[in-house]
């Protein structure tokens, strides 16, 4: 095999200096490896496998919930070892907060590896062009998932132009997030060109997937921080051709119980990262995560007091938040706990047996079919300036099952996105999505302004310049363009 160096290992591990120079298991390293099909699946397996490295890479542990935490659903214990927590919370996160690691590093871990299967799937002898195309659209959709993730929380972040190794990755530049979402629109339109209806596994994509992610591209870059207003009708268009073939790609609003969409493999699926409950791949911030430590849990996360006040009664919020607790076989209410907050019942281990365990199979839902409606409904309104019957069906489908009463009819387009995105808000809870609206609304101020006395204050004015993550300080040493 062709000797080559793993570009992240350069980029994100402070120098390593470890030649690739055995048959790869999993995570394949150059070209050589892929002279066959078997070789392009299974550097495909890699590029998922780096999502789903438990404390490590990607987003099985409960990292995306603490960078996401400067939205007002999210907040986390005011003393203990929660202080990496906190900095996110608060507004004052340093390069060194081990946090923001595993998003960095499996993000780049897999662009690595579909960049190798992009550049080179044409040097495949033998296979179909049909299962090859699936593979390298699989490989577009997921290299744009993660610039999409990186440039939402780090902004300016550098593109990786290549899977060999070059000496002048130690001085790559960030990227500006304007280069980086035309990356990843030119991404999506491959996937969406090669991946099929019908998903390979339920931990993959199918094209209803693609357009869906790209749907939501399109709403983040019609606000903060390009402010396209174009994109709002591209956003809508797009969610719209998801709803419409809703039957083709097997979506819908899982009616079953609003629990049971956690528990994964349901018709809400739209995409999401499927874990093993093993130590090679599992799902960490179920369970002790979401717990009180009144019950042996570890209070890393739970919902900031007006958020949880504010939210409206029903089955849903029910179902979203525990109230009450048995500690020593006695019951007690949420206002008893050492936080004094209730908790994220959403995230709590389902299945019968101890629910305290750090480790479960429980997928990581990245998007949902609810997303779809709700992306429609605010882009409809927004591109129009006026909310159309079916822009009031798709949020109406979602308050219904929530137990709401339908939005009046007769809103202007302005009030009616603005209740849609309250309504992200309450059905998204905890989902690390109510950061990024805050984000690409400009709202995040207002949103941390006003909390509960109880919970954590924001660490002096917030400014845009908080918006954004400090690169992590050790691959900002090796790089000091970083």
């Amino acid at each position: 095999m062709k000797k080559i160096y793993l570009v992240v290992c350069l980029l994100l591990a402070a120098g390593c200096k470890q030649e690739l120079t055995e048959h790869p298991k999993g995570l394949v390293g150059g070209d050589a490896a892929l002279s066959s099909q078997a070789g392009l699946e299974s550097a495909l397996t890699g590029a998922y496998g780096s999502l789903m490295v438990p404390w490590t890479s990607g987003f099985t542990t409960v990292s995306q919930i603490a960078m996401t935490m400067g939205g007002d659903d999210l907040t986390t214990h005011p003393g203990s070892n929660k202080e990496e927590f906190r900095e996110f919370d608060r507004f004052n996160v340093t390069s060194l907060n081990s946090r923001m690691t595993p998003i960095w590093l499996g993000c780049y871990k897999t662009i690595q590896s579909t960049t190798n299967i992009i550049n080179n799937y044409d040097q495949v002898q033998d296979g179909t062009e049909t299962t090859i195309h699936t593979i390298v659209g699989e490989a577009y959709f997921l290299r744009a998932l993660c610039y999409y993730w990186l440039t939402r929380l780090w902004g300016p972040v550098p593109i990786i132009p290549s899977e060999i190794y070059s000496p002048d990755y130690l001085h790559l530049t960030k990227s500006q997030p304007a280069d980086i979402y035309k990356l990843i629109e030119a991404d999506l339109a491959h996937a969406e060109e090669w991946v099929p209806n019908t998903k390979r596994d339920p931990g993959r994509p199918n094209k209803g997937s693609v357009k869906a992610l790209l749907a939501d591209v399109y709403l983040t870059e019609a606000g903060w921080p390009l402010k396209d207003n174009s994109k709002y009708a591209l956003a809508a268009a797009k969610a719209k051709e998801v709803i419409d073939n809703k039957g083709a790609y097997g979506f819908d609003l899982y009616q079953g119980g609003f629990l049971k969409i956690f528990v994964g493999g349901t018709v809400e699926d739209v995409f999401a990262l499927f874990t093993r409950g093993q130590w090679s791949t599992y799902n960490s911030f179920y369970g002790l995560s979401t717990m009180p430590e009144d019950q042996g849990g570890w209070s890393d996360f739970f919902p900031e007091l007006k958020f949880f006040n504010n939210f409206p009664a029903g089955p849903r919020k029910d179902d979203t938040f525990s109230t009450e607790f048995v500690v020593n076989g006695n019951t007690i209410p949420w206002q008893s706990t050492t936080t004094k907050h209730p908790y994220y019942k959403k995230f709590t281990i389902q299945q019968a047996g101890d629910k305290a365990t750090y480790m479960s199979n429980n997928p990581v839902i990245m998007l949902r079919y609810a997303h779809v409606l709700l992306i429609y409904a605010e882009a409809q309104a927004r591109a129009t300036g006026t909310p159309s019957d079916e822009a009031y069906a798709a949020v109406n489908a979602v308050r219904q099952r929530a137990g709401l009463a339908d939005l009046p009819k007769g809103l202007s387009g302005a009030d009616f996105a603005a209740a849609v995105v309250q309504e992200r808000a309450w059905e998204f809870a905890g989902e690390w999505n109510r950061w990024f609206d805050l984000v690409r609304l400009d709202l995040v101020a207002a949103a941390n302004a006003d909390k509960d006395p109880a919970d954590l204050q924001p660490n002096g004015t917030i400014t845009q310049a908080d918006y954004w993550m400090p690169v992590p300080g050790v691959d900002a040493a090796v790089n000091p363009n970083l």
